[in-house]
């Protein structure tokens, strides 16, 4: 599954964007190289195993989304970050309270505490609403009830994407790209880290 997929190379990709893609390759293929990802790959994802693969990315998403909470008044309204809090939906999917989920959090967040960080880790989490189209069709193929997460945003993936990237592009400076790098790299580490433990 291309869980957080590397985006096409383009000629007229903004500097930032084909940073990020280049430099963050390495680590994303990692993160695809977890038993959830070969099962789908082998056409044989199961409820457990996508249950198990959920209740990881609601660990990682649900610090994420609480720091993007804290810096919410450092993007403004054009981002639509209210839109794209996506842990509430696993709790759904998984048939879990919001008030007392139970589940176990990522102990080893990468920092999120500027917004050059947060820029980083949202390239990271918005992307994996891409892959969330091809899960939601490998386990249409297996008979295995949908998920609301994995659904992304809907039809408004695309554009959704789009929009996030634009501004990104827009907030990327000289002074800050190079901390948006590392904070993405340094995200899909973590990341892969705690969805591959044992």
């Amino acid at each position: 599954m291309p869980t957080v997929p590397n985006q096409p190379e383009t000629p007229a990709a903004p500097p930032i964007l084909a940073r990020l893609r280049a430099e963050t390759r390495p680590y994303h293929d990692a993160l695809e190289a977890g038993a959830f990802n070969e099962a789908l790959r082998a056409g044989a994802p199961t409820a457990a195993g996508t249950a198990h693969f959920l209740e990881r990315m609601y660990g990682f998403l649900q610090p994420y989304e609480t720091a993007l909470r804290q810096h919410e008044a450092d993007f403004g309204p054009a981002w639509q970050l209210p839109q794209r809090f996506r842990a509430p939906l696993i709790l759904e999917d998984l048939g879990r309270a919001a008030t007392d989920s139970g589940l176990p959090l990522c102990p080893d967040m990468p920092p999120l505490h500027t917004r050059p960080q947060l820029l980083g880790a949202m390239y990271v989490l918005e992307g994996s609403t891409l892959g969330g189209q091809v899960i939601t069709r490998q386990l249409e193929k297996a008979g295995i009830p949908l998920r609301r997460y994995f659904a992304g945003y809907g039809e408004r993936t695309g554009p959704m994407w789009k929009a996030f990237c634009h501004l990104l592009t827009e907030a990327a400076t000289s002074d800050t790209a190079d901390e948006i790098v590392a904070s993405a790299a340094l995200t899909f580490q973590c990341l892969a880290a705690w969805i591959n433990k044992p």
